[in-house]
């Protein structure tokens, strides 16, 4: 089969990219810029583009399908002459269901966990050697690629997102997989420029349970009110499994997960990681992993990357950097990183850098995000505002969404440095929250 991707540089089409590259498929692809590790994980397969840009003499009618990343726009040029050579176009989520539709897909959504909950499945059933398909959203230790395509496996595990498919097609992503096996960890309003309305953005989960196959499963968070009503709402035909935080406690630093097999010692720590853990173990249930075979493998699982993931310092320093960057998701990581080093001094920095982060009018949702650290430290560039054609914040307008007077607040990456080199990082433990890189800065130093 002859494919070409249109954006293949993107941290999710490169892996698609090179899945299919792995299964026997020819395929090329273009794009205006590609970065690491995409680019060199490209160019090992063989698959880089020899030069950036759009060329639409590339689009040509032998290609069986045109895969079309959200990176691009409208008005690509390759996607201009593929509509006109009449060829198959599909987004990313509607060819990997094209892929998996004679499988069974098990489909991890929500605002908050996914990412984490797909990798503690993926982890169990690679420990166990039971082999899946799958697409996952983060780097995990053990896999080489991000997406595992094959004919023969049963399964296919799939990260389901709840954001756009791709510049033609507005749906999203997890409405194409129609899963036989779904679980939603939580909803809390996110991506405010597509979704104008909380209600708008819920109803893209009503719609997702609706997806949800006749006689299927869904495993959910009775612990989120918004989850609770939107499948007591559902008017499709599936089997419900509740799931809620497991009992563990903290000794000695190690968090120890309280079981009917005795206490599990686990290599992550934070509430949220143990409620992620417990919807993982009843995904895992339904793909022939009991629970002392789940314990068995759970306990080396050491999270995704970017989850709560600890940095190797120079100087032996503790830190922790977490892809935290909407509220929920920031009140989660600070709560456990709070519960975890109760006796050390904590600093916390937060970078909003995403367009729904940086909206004065979702910034409401940041309430006492920061509280209960030592020091609280929120960082954005006046120049991203630009950028994206917004207006200037002031860091006293910060502070007062945050609800946080003591709140230091930094809008240009030299003075957060300065300031950040003033700081002994031996003394105290560090939480950095970003879906950026806080101007460039450093972290192993």
């Amino acid at each position: 089969m002859k494919t070409h991707f249109i954006a293949i540089g993107g941290s999710a089409m490169h892996n698609l990219a090179i899945a299919l590259k792995d299964k026997g498929y020819q395929v090329t692809g273009s794009d205006d810029a590609i970065f690491e590790p995409s680019r060199s994980r490209l160019e090992k397969k063989g698959i880089l583009p020899q030069e950036m840009g759009w060329f639409p003499e590339k689009i040509t009618a032998d290609i069986d399908a045109v895969i079309l990343g959200m990176h691009a726009h409208q008005d690509n040029p390759e996607l201009a002459r593929a509509k006109e050579l009449g060829l198959k176009i599909y987004s990313y989520p509607e060819f990997l269901y094209e892929q998996s539709k004679n499988k069974t897909r098990v489909v991890i959504a929500g605002s908050h966990g996914k990412t984490t909950i797909t990798s503690m499945i993926l982890h169990v059933l690679n420990f166990h050697r039971k082999d899946v398909d799958f697409m996952v959203g983060a780097q995990l230790e053990g896999f080489d690629c991000m997406v595992k395509l094959t004919q023969d496996n049963d399964f296919m595990v799939l990260e389901g997102d709840e954001y756009l498919s791709s510049p033609i097609d507005l749906r999203s992503k997890f409405l194409l997989y129609q899963p036989n096996i779904a679980l939603m960890s939580g909803i809390a309003w996110d991506h405010i420029n597509v979704f104008k309305t909380f209600d708008d953005y819920i109803d893209q989960f009503r719609k997702f349970v609706a997806s949800i196959t006749p006689g299927g499963v869904l495993v959910y968070n009775e612990e989120d009110a918004e989850v609770v009503k939107v499948v007591e709402a559902a008017e499709n035909y599936f089997r419900k499994i509740p799931y809620k935080t497991p009992e563990y406690e903290i000794t000695n630093g190690k968090v120890y997960l309280k079981s009917e097999m005795g206490d599990v010692p686990l290599s992550v720590f934070g509430s949220h990681n143990l409620l992620n853990m417990e919807g993982a173990r009843h995904i895992c249930q339904q793909l022939g992993i009991m629970d002392e075979a789940f314990y068995e493998a759970i306990m080396s699982f050491k999270g995704a990357s970017k989850r709560l993931e600890k940095v190797e310092r120079e100087d032996q320093g503790t830190l922790y950097k977490d892809f935290a960057h909407a509220p929920s998701k920031v009140k989660a990581t600070v709560k456990a990183f709070q519960e975890q080093f109760k006796k050390e001094k904590k600093y916390g920095f937060l970078e909003l850098h995403t367009y729904s982060s940086l909206n004065p009018v979702f910034l409401e949702q940041y309430d006492h995000a920061m509280d209960g650290l030592d020091e609280a430290v929120v960082f954005y560039s006046e120049d991203a505002l630009k950028i994206k054609r917004m207006e200037p914040i002031s860091p006293e307008f910060i502070k007062e969404k945050f609800k946080n007077a003591a709140l230091k607040v930094f809008t240009n990456a030299e003075d957060l440095h300065a300031y950040w080199k003033t700081l002994d990082k031996t003394n105290g433990v560090f939480l950095m929250m970003s879906s950026g890189n806080f101007g460039g800065l450093d972290l192993t130093k």
